[in-house]
């Protein structure tokens, strides 16, 4: 099989390495303009904060592909030939194909605010991106940052951690309003305050001012108000990169359309990861998941179906995780944003504001857990998914939280005072603590 692969991240190598594994005979190549090698696009930041250089972001060592016979093609897929099954580049001779992999991934959204185009206005989503921002903020005193998401935190991080004042949009009422509830925010909301980061809730961007040599010098908010900067930071999220797709004639929407097998309109075409839209995704499940724990799953089980096993896309228990500064967030399941009907949640919070755990439930019946957020906590995954799965009753998970505690050794352990908190909740149905001693490998399937 000869395997053309249009995109190096997590999506494409994930494909190409389980490919390899099942086919040794495969001719596989990846494709890529943004880098000749595959990096680990979630620690650009730590690269501009010193604490990693790029090579450190690189997965595999550059002699790695070819010891596993992965050609890497330094160029732009500039259009598809599909009676011929080739690829046109931007440079070098059309790439044949049995199978076409398009892992194209995702660039930064924006929308239609005048001086977007200024310099010293961008978002972060690629190494350029990561180039441009520190070329833009050296020696700068004052950055403005539009958006109140995981990228927004992420530059306001960035700008503080070079001692550049920083300043953040948010319009929602709370930060990160569409996912977090008002008490998560809240701490959220704690370490901006601590960091010295000034958060501007309800406001949105109007315009961006530019000096007399074309670069920014203030934003002007919906407030009014002009806030002087030398930079700023779209962080209003990505959307799918179409451009190759929609080229060739494959049919999208917001993203490439694909089925269950994650195959296109296009006969031998497939997509997956950032770039890929469901067209029937499975119950409460999004058209578009633009995570890198999916974008993975993605070319994993994309990959059995090119080497010939149909194996449709099943995504499992959702998951996600991240850093707020020192504030470490994960959330498992369904943890919706608001009230929601048919739902109810348990909620304790240490008095420090720097540790916090809920737990929604169904509110009827055998109160099955649906979903955590931990802050501050680190929770076993594979021990809430399997709560989650199961449909435990809230009270059972309570009694063995001890299994889900992933802290490190030494670490304070907040489970009694979660227990204390439950039963006064809920007296009518108090719950003992479980010892935390051979309960994960129990409820992990590892015992």
């Amino acid at each position: 099989m000869r395997l053309v692969i249009i995109g190096n991240g997590i999506t494409g190598v994930t494909a190409a390495l389980t490919v390899r594994r099942q086919q040794p005979a495969a001719h596989i190549t990846l494709v890529a303009d943004e880098t000749a090698h595959h990096y680990s696009r979630t620690a650009l930041m730590y690269v501009y904060m010193g604490h990693l250089r790029y090579p450190d972001i690189k997965p595999y060592e550059d002699w790695f592909w070819a010891e596993n016979r992965l050609e890497l093609v330094h160029a732009t897929a500039t259009g598809l030939d599909l009676d011929q099954q080739t690829v046109q580049l931007s440079t070098g001779p059309p790439l044949p194909y049995d199978k076409l992999l398009l892992a194209t991934g995702s660039v930064s959204r924006f929308a239609d605010w005048p001086g977007q185009h200024l310099r010293g206005v961008q978002g972060l989503y690629s190494l350029p991106d990561l180039e441009a921002m520190t070329r833009d903020t050296h020696g700068i005193g004052h950055g403005v940052v539009v958006g109140g998401g995981l990228i927004g935190v992420e530059l306001a991080e960035m700008l503080h951690s070079r001692g550049i004042a920083a300043t953040v949009l948010v319009r929602d009422t709370h930060y990160w309003g569409s996912v977090l509830p008002p008490e998560e925010a809240r701490l959220i909301q704690r370490q901006f305050d601590e960091n010295h980061v000034a958060v501007r809730y309800e406001t949105e961007l109007r315009e961006i001012l530019a000096d007399a040599a074309g670069r920014v010098r203030a934003v002007i908010t919906t407030a009014g108000e002009e806030i002087a900067c030398q930079w700023v930071g779209l962080a209003t999220g990505v959307t799918p990169n179409l451009t190759l797709a929609q080229s060739a004639g494959v049919e999208t929407d917001r993203g490439i359309l694909v089925d269950a097998l994650l195959q296109t309109s296009l006969p031998h075409v497939y997509a997956a990861g950032d770039c890929a839209q469901h067209r029937q995704p499975g119950a409460g499940e999004v058209p578009i998941e633009q995570l890198w724990y999916t974008g993975r799953l993605q070319g994993e089980t994309v990959a059995h179906t090119l080497c010939g096993t149909p194996t449709p896309y099943r995504r499992g228990t959702w998951f996600n995780s991240a850093k707020f500064f020192n504030l470490e967030y994960q959330t498992y399941g369904l943890v919706p944003a608001r009230p929601t009907p048919g739902l109810d949640s348990f909620y304790w919070e240490h008095p420090n504001g720097r540790h916090a755990l809920r737990i929604t439930f169904e509110a009827t019946g055998s109160r099955a857990v649906t979903g955590f957020n931990g802050l501050g906590l680190r929770l076993r995954h594979a021990v809430c998914a399997a709560w989650i799965e199961a449909r435990t009753p809230l009270p059972t998970v309570v009694a063995q939280l001890g299994a889900a505690n992933f802290d490190p050794e030494f670490f304070r352990q907040h489970e009694p005072a979660i227990v204390r908190h439950y039963n006064q909740q809920f007296p009518q149905q108090p719950v003992v603590l479980q010892r935390r001693k051979g309960l994960f490998a129990r409820l992990s399937g590892q015992g």
